[in-house]
């Protein structure tokens, strides 16, 4: 797998891993270790998303951008328009959530740390390979 359509098919197949990983966080653990997980893999989830729609993307750029659009959503809960739509739909709840919480900032910031370091590395064995 090499060029565009290789690391697009690679941030797929990690966003189907990501979505399988917090549905599994969320199957075995409860409470605050399944929320915190869940949203670490949130970012997770929209750095491959990133990765999907522009794969050149440095690691460092996809990283930034996915905390960047992690932090805008949960700041965007402070004006209640994220729970106006998420109580009409559940799609609504799964992406923009409905009650900003301070904490959820630094486990996006976890996840985008993690998710940035992994696609560095996967980067450099690519180039490398």
């Amino acid at each position: 797998m090499t060029g565009v359509g290789g690391s697009r098919l690679l941030a797929a197949g990690a966003a189907v891993l990501t979505v399988a990983a917090g549905l599994g966080v969320r199957a075995v653990a409860g409470g605050d270790l399944a929320k915190y997980a869940g949203d670490a893999l949130y970012t997770v989830l929209i750095l491959t998303l990133v990765a999907l729609i522009a794969p050149r993307a440095r690691p460092l750029v996809a990283a930034g951008t996915a905390l960047a659009i992690s932090w805008a959503v949960e700041f965007a809960q402070l004006t209640g328009i994220p729970a106006e739509l998420s109580a009409r739909s559940a799609a609504a709840r799964l992406v923009l959530g409905s009650t900003f919480n301070a904490p959820d900032l630094f486990w996006y910031a976890v996840g985008a740390a993690v998710a940035g370091c992994a696609y560095a590395w996967v980067a450099r064995r690519r180039t490398a390979g």
